[in-house]
């Protein structure tokens, strides 16, 4: 079991992580280099012989090998990512890069998304080393930049560029899984993400006939995207059922007492109360418009308007995703990819599923493991391309009233002590029957 120095390390990792302004502000204006750094001088400091790599000056990530006892067992790869989005420090009851500790609670951006996780994998690499632990497998821990991001300066350029470096790995573990989720009757869960949706930001370019406001136009390029835009935030889209989200409904409907109709789902969610947070996120498509740009003075019709649109898609769905975007766009708007990703999907009756679940009971006996798919995306989309299968599992036990997920990107995100030495154990423990 990880040591008492694991339990203090993992708090003090966290505050100093956070101390570290790793705000990704999108377009490469993010520097991960002090951290990358901070990260591997403690990695070696447990005996490992880390790598840093950098597409882009600044922008470094963190691997390094942790030999297993068994040569013929294939490499799990642990990874968490090193940038944050940004806070607004007038926002928030502390200074967001303070990491603070007050009353028993870390407090600054990246205590949950995902420092937290960062600051547990260094705790366990150095307490293993005190202890002189070996794994049964290999384990390639992984620091990354550009998560919050594109991931091209990150996972996505490790995966393109240094294959080698994962070489064994079949799985990888990352945020975000085995949380306390508190469903209000006592009742605790811990979701372990096996899937995610895929990511679809698009790209809306309506174009029509310049002219003045005062005259008559029906080639008005704003009220052409105006229109495609009402009716992809109005749409309904149908209910899409993947492995991971029908194993989630039918084991929560199996502890709540409920039947489990996967005919009406939109009725089952409702006989599962907050528990249904947990899926309805992921029990169909979404597409979100969040971005207008469109003219430059009142009195001026513009040749072109642009909106983007925040889409997701289940795994085994993008072609269906792609031709309602058709349909809802309509004749007179052009619609592109501004970014993609793939939907994941990961098997629960793996070993490795098996031993996360057992790691988890062992130290939260009162809990119920639920497995989830996650409605974002994390690295686990460009380690897929090396044949990686990911699972979601930053293990914490959260009191009530903690709000987990609002924290991440919220602001005055926060992270309890305890439930940093909660994640300790279990990812010792988790780690080292893997």
């Amino acid at each position: 079991m990880a040591d008492e120095q694991a339990l203090d390390e993992v708090v003090r990792f966290t505050s100093e992580l956070i101390r570290i302004d790793t705000s990704n502000f999108g377009g490469g204006d993010c520097r991960e280099r002090p951290a990358a750094e901070y990260a591997a001088e403690r990695l070696a400091g447990a005996g490992l012989e880390p790598i840093l790599l950098e597409r882009t000056e600044g922008r470094t990530n963190v691997v390094a090998r942790i030999e297993g006892t068994d040569p013929s067992a294939d490499a799990l790869l642990v990874h968490g990512h090193l940038d944050v989005v940004p806070a607004q420090p007038a926002d928030w009851s502390v200074d967001p890069f303070s990491g603070e500790i007050r009353d028993g609670v870390v407090w600054g951006r990246g205590a949950v998304d995902m420092k937290n996780m960062d600051a547990m994998i260094l705790a366990v690499a150095r307490s293993w080393a005190r202890e002189g632990v070996r794994p049964r497998r290999d384990i390639v821990v992984a620091f990354t930049a550009d998560e919050e991001a594109s991931a091209e300066d990150g996972s996505g350029f490790l995966a393109d560029h240094h294959p080698e470096l994962f070489e064994g790995c079949t799985e990888g573990v990352s945020e975000s899984g085995a949380f306390t989720f508190h469903d209000g009757t006592g009742r605790q869960l811990y979701p372990i993400a096996a899937g995610e949706r895929g990511t679809g930001w698009l790209k809306l370019t309506a174009r029509g006939r310049a002219g003045h406001g005062s005259k008559v136009n029906k080639e008005n390029a704003v009220t052409r995207l105006a229109a495609a835009v009402t009716r992809i935030g109005e749409h309904t889209w149908p209910l899409r059922l993947t492995p991971t989200v029908t194993a989630a409904l039918t084991e929560l409907a199996a502890l709540y007492g409920v039947e489990p109709d996967l005919t009406e789902v939109d009725l089952l969610l409702d006989k599962l109360g907050p528990a249904a947070k947990l899926v309805e996120a992921t029990v169909r498509n979404s597409a979100n418009p969040t971005m207008l740009n469109a003219g430059y003075k009142v009195n001026v019709i513009p040749g072109e308007a642009v909106a983007f649109v925040d889409g997701r898609h289940l795994h085994g769905t993008e072609d269906e995703f792609r031709a309602t975007l058709d349909r809802l766009t309509g004749p007179d708007v052009d619609w592109e990819f501004h970014h993609r990703e793939v939907a994941l999907q990961a098997p629960l009756d793996s070993p490795t599923y098996a031993r996360m679940r057992a790691a988890v009971e062992e130290f939260a006996p009162e809990g119920h493991v639920v497995p989830y798919c996650m409605s974002g995306g994390t690295d686990a989309k460009q380690f897929s391309r090396l044949g990686i299968t990911g699972y979601g599992f930053t293990p914490l036990r959260l009191p009530e009233g903690y709000d987990y997920q609002a924290m991440f990107h919220g602001v005055d995100e926060r992270v309890p002590v305890e439930a940093l030495h909660f994640g300790v154990r279990v990812l010792d423990r988790f780690l080292r029957t893997a």
